[in-house]
This record gives C-alpha cells, structure tokens and sequence, in this order.
C-alpha cells in the first residue's frame, strides 16, 4: 500500500452476475476504510453503498514476486468491497464509478460503463479463456483480445485463475507484472523477452466492463492449512475430506469434546482443503461452485469438475498420481492419496441431481445456446486427462515382515466419472459446447451427436500435446486399455483448425496448439453462432494477430 498520506485502490472494480435489472461490482484495498459507495448513472447522480469484508486467508512468504520482501508465511489485510446496482434496464449501458473513503481522503477509480443482462438476441462478444496463472504470455493474449476484438460483453473463465490461491499477489500485484486482475484490467506490466527482444505487454481492460463467470479449477483449491509453512507445500498438501474425517474422529476427546459442529466444521476444512480464498473474492449464486445462469441467448452451466494435480513421475521420492513416496511409506501423515477428486460429479451426487434438474429447467430449455463449462477436460491431446477421472484405488504391498513396500493407485477407465456419469446427461440435453481448460493447450473435437468440445488454454505454460513419439508417463506395468499414452484417450479425433492451422516440420498441418511462444484466445460471437480462435507469436510482437479456426454451434 501507498504511505500514510497517499491511498489508492487495490484493484479497479470488476462485474459479477448481472440480472435483468442489476449487476454486481466489486473492488479491493489495502485499507478498512470509513465507507464504500458505487457512483451510476449518466452524470453518477446515483450512489448504493457497498458491503465490506476482509479476506480471510490471503499471505505472502518468501516465494512471492512482491516488494518488499516477505521473509516468511504472513496474512496480508485486503478487503472486499461489493455493491449491487439495481433498477437497470436491458439494453442500456450507464457510467458508474467507485470510491473508497479513508482517513478524508475520497479514493476514486477511473468511470466505466456496465449493463444488467442481455436481452435473448442481443449479439454479443464472448471470450473463452482459462489458465491464466500469472504465465508468461497472459499480458500478451489479453492486450491482443482488445486490440483485436475491441469491446467484449462476458468473460467466461474454465478455472486457474491464479496459481496458489492464498498467494494476494498472485491476485493483486505479482512485481511480474502478471497478476490475475491487472492483466485483466489492462494495468499489466509483464516484460517479455522472445529472441532478444523485450516487450511490455499491459493486458486488456476488459472486466472493469463486462462480467467474469469463473469455474473452479484445482488452482482455486488449497491443501491442509498452517500458519507458517510456505504457501507452496500448503497448496500441494490436500487430502481426502474422509481421510480427515477418520483423523477427527480418533482425536475427537481432544479437539472438540462438546461435539460443537462448527468446530469440527473448521477442523475438517484445516485439515483436508479449502476454496476460502476464491469464495471470499468472487460472488456465486446460491453461495455454490456450480451455477447457472442466462446471458442473452445463452444458459451457462458452471461446474465443479476438477481434482488435485499429482506428478506423473514414477520415481521413487515422487508423491504422485501413481504412488506415494517410497520415503513416506510407513507416515500416513505425509500421503498424497494419489489424484483424489474434491467434489463429486458421480451419478446420484449433490452436484450431479443439481445438474439433472438444471438440464430439465425451462431456462435451459428455452435458451439457444447451451454452453456447458468447467476445468477438467473431456477430450484432450493433453497430458491431465490421465489417468482417467475417477476416485483412486489404494493398493498397499507388504513385505514378510509386515511393513509396506509400496502404495499405488489405479483409476479404472471403465469408472471415470466425466464419460460415465456426465457425458450421457449432456448428450441428452443437446448441449452446443463443452468448455474446459486444464492442459495448457488449444485443441478442439465434435462428437457424433453434434457437441463441441473446446479447450482454449494456451498462454504460456505448456506441456506438449500427445501424438506422435510424445508419450505420457504411465507406470510400465499399468494396462495400455487403462492408460492412453498417445492421442485422445476417449476416442474422438482431434479437428484441424480450419482457417490456418500451424504445421509441422514435415508441412502437416496440426490439430492443436501447444506452444510457449504462441498465446491463443478463443471468441463466441452470439449472433453468427460462431467460435473463432486466435493466435499470436510473441516472438514476433508487430506481427498480426490470426484467425486460424472458426467453427458453428
């Protein structure tokens, strides 16, 4: 924060869940403050006041890219600011404004614009993206989204959005200059450096502007919590809600001896994960990670649909989707309990009768387009979507003595969730597009009944796509029908972009992108029923920007 006598704000203010009269706004400082007011209307004669909270779990420590240095784990004091501007009407845009009052001082952001939501047939801009992460080329595809595009009416993001998400800089003011809300507010200041060239990209203003609708992706999901350990080792140390529950259970006498059930509410939650951070900065219908809502002509459907990312690897040290570490066998404490899914989709689960009703609802019904979006891909030439999405099966090798001499975990393909559970109620509803991001990559598939698939999340971060000699790590006795090492493990081909597809080095052209130095976005215009895909070489900062892929829903 600025010094004693200088205030401004955190972040400028973002949009959330408009309604056909209202629209959310949201901002963030470093300060309590006195008061908290949102200006609207064409002179902002208007004025709501908004509600304030603290972030409840945001730090720094030693691995975040902030000045001054944090020298260990340490809360960071932000507040949430949100206000509800309501009696708009659909098809008028206002200007509104927002300030902070501290200590006399009125601390104001710039004048934007916002609306409530469309009206069905309006024409509208969508961008599709997910990933961000504070990567490389997030600067770069943002600037080149409202240098191209221009004007957009809704973000719709597919998940991790940061990195660790109690990190506040990784939010707020990474020294990077790639932070989640200056890139999305055109306040970036990321240098790239490509070739010996550098160049400084800013981002795009766009969410000052047009509402966000985040999914969850397991970026937005921390592990076990503490105090001091780094944020890093939290974030990778998430559990099983069960496996602490057992925990609780054998230390029930000691920890909550009156069986208060808030206390043991907070406890499971301290120690098994916790979706704080991301629920105390973004606002959901119903208080829920899976939603819906009408935007225009579309019903989007937001789901959780994500689990913790393990390593591949199958060294003897790695805690991963395979194993545990061979050095870990006999401390539970220290178990990953391989690639554990944190909130079920499975048929017959909270989230998957939410789902039957929400496909069997008039307002999807009714809606033109049908857009389904979460993190977790479907049909991917990426590496995450092995081994298949289901709970993990624990297997426990003893030696003669009775002591463990491994622990390894299968996913049987015929359980995963997605295709078994998911997939055949999607399918029935005659969804237009499935929506989805998690491998860092841009491919795209069409199933025979008529449901895109796209996965739009290249910018900065990639590991390659699997064909050719690029095989995923699989443990070597684990069944080639199981475990796909190459292509699309569930059976659909991958599409080549149909414009300007990229191509390889023997002149065929490439059903994907996956590259650290070309950044792609994706574009769904409502009123010609279209996605268009971009890219953009950032190694070559004054080329243009190309259109390579465009495809109907």
């Amino acid at each position: 924060m600025n010094s004693s006598l200088s205030y401004s704000l955190l972040t400028d203010p973002f949009l959330q869940f408009p309604t056909e009269t209202s629209v959310k706004v949201v901002w963030f400082t470093e300060f309590s403050g006195e008061e908290h007011k949102i200006f609207y209307g064409s002179n902002l004669e208007n004025t709501v006041t908004a509600n304030t909270i603290k972030l409840s779990r945001t730090r720094e420590d030693e691995a975040s890219k902030i000045i001054p240095k944090y020298e260990q784990t340490t809360r960071r004091n932000i507040w949430r600011h949100e206000g509800e501007v309501t009696g708009l009407k659909q098809g008028e845009s206002i200007n509104y404004q927002v300030m902070s009052l501290v200590k006399n001082n009125e601390v104001k952001s710039n004048i934007f614009s916002l609306n409530p939501s469309p009206k069905a047939e309006k024409n509208l801009k969508i961008l599709l993206t997910s990933d961000h992460q504070s990567m490389p080329m997030v600067g770069a595809n943002l600037q080149k989204v409202v240098e191209t595009i221009g004007k957009i009416d809704a973000i719709f993001f597919a998940g991790d959005l940061v990195n660790i998400p109690d990190r506040a800089s990784e939010w707020f003011d990474d020294q990077r200059g790639c932070a989640f809300f200056p890139c999305l507010q055109g306040k970036g200041n990321y240098q790239l450096e490509k070739d010996g060239i550098k160049t400084v990209y800013h981002g795009g203003e766009l969410i000052q502007n047009a509402p966000l609708f985040p999914a969850i992706g397991n970026h937005e999901v921390m592990g076990r919590f503490t105090e001091n350990s780094r944020l890093s080792e939290q974030f990778i140390d998430a559990i099983p809600e069960k496996v602490a529950k057992k925990e609780y259970l054998e230390k029930q006498a000691v920890i909550n001896p009156e069986n208060n059930h808030e206390i043991e509410k907070v406890w499971l939650k301290n120690n098994s994960f916790n979706t704080d951070t991301y629920e105390d900065i973004f606002s959901f219908p119903n208080n829920s990670h899976y939603y819906a809502v009408t935007f225009g002509d579309i019903r989007l459907v937001v789901l959780q649909v994500t689990n913790i990312w393990r390593s591949p690897g199958l060294k003897d040290n790695v805690k991963g989707r395979y194993q545990e570490s061979k050095r870990d066998l006999e401390r539970p404490e220290k178990w990953g309990y391989g690639q554990h899914i944190f909130e079920a989709i499975k048929k017959g689960s909270p989230q998957y009768q939410w789902l039957e009703k929400e496909l069997n609802s008039e307002a999807f019904k009714q809606a033109k387009y049908k857009i389904v979006m979460f993190h977790h891909p479907v049909h991917t030439l990426g590496g995450n979507i092995v081994p298949p999405y289901t709970d993990p099966l624990e297997n426990i090798d003893y030696n003669g003595d009775g002591n463990i001499t491994a622990i390894g975990y299968q996913y049987p393909k015929e359980n995963d969730y997605i295709i078994r559970d998911l997939m055949p109620l999607l399918e029935t509803a005659k969804v237009n597009l499935v929506f989805y991001g998690h491998s860092h990559l841009w491919n795209r598939f069409l199933s025979p009944n008529g449901i895109n698939f796209l996965e739009s999340s290249n910018v900065g971060n990639s590991y390659g796509a699997h064909l050719g000699e690029k095989k995923r790590q699989i443990p070597p006795n684990y069944s080639k029908s199981n475990y796909i090492e190459i292509g699309n493990p569930n059976g659909l081909k991958p599409i080549v972009p149909n414009l300007d597809p990229l191509i390889d080095e023997n002149n065929n052209p490439l059903p994907y992108i996956a590259s650290n130095d070309i950044t792609v976005f994706s574009i769904l215009d409502t009123k010609q029923g279209t996605i268009s895909s971009y890219r953009f070489d950032t190694r070559q900062p004054n080329s243009k920007v190309i259109k390579f892929d465009e495809f109907t829903i």
